[in-house]
């Protein structure tokens, strides 16, 4: 691996990393996060009582429009054409479990994506969680897979 910062110039300005020479490949990206919520909000969400509504179906759209939008939220990323984005979220014991896959053939990867679209839908479930629930935690928002381009990645 190098130690070189790819998005640095040789005279330490920040500079866009060019990849015209990098062929499109088919890439896919695969990222997860937890949204905590305490014994109320996730019964207010199981019984259809939560003021603002179903938080989970909400979730997985601002997920996906989120997703579209990256390469305007984190300055260096690329526009890339997505050829599919999807959020699933599911109640589990501890609250809000999110998971997205990005896709697209590009010369560079969906990871931000993928990241940004659970990122996202966390934002959102709080959001609308946030009347019944003043404590909610975000956490554990990480990739999970990629694959394609020049290397390969699965979390252990």
């Amino acid at each position: 691996m190098s130690n070189k910062l790819s998005h640095f110039n040789n005279d330490g300005k920040i500079k866009m990393v060019d990849v015209s020479d990098k062929e499109a490949t088919s890439r896919t990206a695969i990222a997860s996060g937890k949204v905590l919520l305490n014994q109320e909000t996730i019964f207010a969400i199981t019984d259809q009582s939560n003021p603002k509504g179903n938080p989970l179906e909400i979730a997985r759209i601002a997920g996906i429009m989120g997703a579209k939008k990256t390469s305007e939220l984190i300055p260096l990323c690329h526009q890339i054409n997505l050829s599919k984005v999807n959020v699933h979220a599911e109640i589990k014991e501890f609250g809000v479990y999110l998971q997205a896959v990005a896709k697209t053939t590009a010369q560079t990867g969906v990871e931000m994506e993928a990241l940004t679209a659970v990122s996202v839908a966390a934002l959102t479930i709080y959001d609308m969680c946030k009347a019944v629930q003043k404590d909610i935690q975000i956490m554990d928002i990480q990739l999970e897979s990629k694959m394609g381009g020049s290397s390969n990645y699965k979390r252990s």
